[in-house]
C-alpha cells in the first residue's frame, strides 16, 4: 500500500514533519525488534507432517519436503506415493495430513469423509500436462484426440492405422487408484460416452516411471505421463497439433492439462499452514518448475 497518496493534503504534511525526528528515532528499533521475531518465529517452527498420493506428485512433493526441512531443522515431513485414490483414503482415515492428488476429489470421497468426520479442504499446488509418449523409433509423430480415445478403448488396435508400422499397439496406463488413471480416463477415454473405458489389453503400471521406462523399451507401446517424467528416452506424440510442454500447458493451448491438489482435513495452521504457505510461494514454486511442471499464474 503506498501511503505517500495520503500525505498529500496540507495537515497530514503538517502532522509528518511534527513527528520526523520520533519516527527516525524509532525506525531503526522497530526493524531491529521485527527482524528478531521473525528470526525467533523461524527457529521455533517444529512439528511433523504426513504426506501421501500422487505419484505425480512424488517427486516435487519429495523436494518440497527436503528444501523445507532444511530450512527448519524442527519439521519432520514424510512423504509417500501410492497413488491420489490411496492418499486421499489415507486423508480420510486419519493416517496423512496431506493428500496428494493429481484429480479433484470425488463426491463419493467427500460424503465418506464428512462420515468419518473429517472436511476436505483443497489446495492447487501446481499444473501438469499429460504427455502422450511413445519409442523413440515409432513413426507416429501426432494424434487427434479421438484417435488417441480409440485407441485406449481398444478400438484402434495396429499402428498402420494412425500412419505408424504395421505392428499391434501396445496399452501402457496408470493403475485404478492413480488420479492420472482418472484424469485421462474422463478426458481421452470416456470423452466422447461416459460409460467408456480402458481396453482391458492395456497394462496397468504404478507409476509415471514405469510407464516411461516400458515405452522406452518398447518399439510398439503408447502410454502416458506427467511433464515431470518426461527424459530423451521416450518421444512426445502431439495431441491435435499441439505437444505437452511447459509452454503448452501454461498457455492453454495443450488439451490434456490440469491442476494439481494437495488436501487437508479443515483449513490448517500451524506448521502445515506455513508449510503449505511456503509450497505456494516463490521457493516453492520454483521447484514446480525444477521438477518439470508449471507454477500456478
Amino acid at each position: 500500500m503506498n501511503l505517500r497518496k495520503y500525505l498529500a493534503f496540507g495537515t497530514a504534511i503538517a502532522m509528518l514533519a511534527g513527528t520526523a525526528a520520533l519516527a527516525g528515532c524509532s525506525t531503526e528499533e522497530t526493524t531491529e525488534t521485527t527482524e528478531e521475531v521473525t528470526t525467533e518465529e523461524v527457529a521455533e517452527l517444529e512439528g511433523s507432517i504426513t504426506v501421501q498420493g500422487s505419484d505425480t506428485l512424488l517427486n516435487v512433493a519429495t523436494a518440497w519436503s527436503e528444501a523445507f526441512m532444511d530450512e527448519n531443522p524442527g519439521v519432520d515431513i514424510s512423504v509417500q506415493g501410492g497413488g491420489s485414490g490411496t492418499g486421499i483414503a489415507a486423508l480420510i482415515n486419519g493416517t496423512a495430513d496431506f493428500a496428494n492428488a493429481s484429480r479433484g476429489i470425488k463426491d463419493e470421497e467427500i460424503t465418506e469423509a464428512e462420515a468419518n468426520g473429517v472436511e476436505p479442504v483443497e489446495h492447487k499446488v501446481a499444473i501438469d500436462g499429460i504427455a502422450v509418449v511413445v519409442n523413440p523409433a515409432s513413426e507416429v509423430e501426432e494424434l487427434t484426440m479421438e484417435q488417441l480415445g480409440a485407441i485406449f478403448r481398444g478400438e484402434i488396435t495396429n499402428w498402420s492405422e494412425v500412419g505408424g508400422a504395421d505392428a499391434a499397439i501396445v496399452l501402457l496406463s496408470r493403475d485404478s487408484s492413480s488420479g492420472t488413471y482418472e484424469y485421462f480416463k474422463e478426458e481421452v477415454v470416456a470423452a466422447e460416452n461416459e460409460d467408456a473405458e480402458y481396453a482391458a489389453s492395456a497394462k496397468l503400471l504404478p507409476s509415471n516411471q514405469a510407464i516411461a521406462d516400458e515405452v522406452a523399451a518398447n518399439e510398439a507401446g503408447i502410454g502416458y505421463i506427467g511433464l515431470g517424467y518426461l527424459t530423451d528416452d521416450v518421444k512426445v506424440v502431439a495431441i491435435d497439433g499441439v505437444k505437452a510442454s511447459v509452454e503448452t500447458a501454461t498457455d492453454g493451448s495443450y488439451p490434456i492439462s490440469r491442476f494439481l491438489y494437495m488436501y487437508s482435513n479443515g483449513e490448517v495452521d500451524g506448521v502445515m499452514k506455513a508449510y503449505l504457505d511456503w509450497i505456494l510461494g516463490d521457493e516453492g514454486q520454483q521447484l514446480v518448475e525444477d521438477e518439470g511442471f508449471v507454477p500456478l499464474p
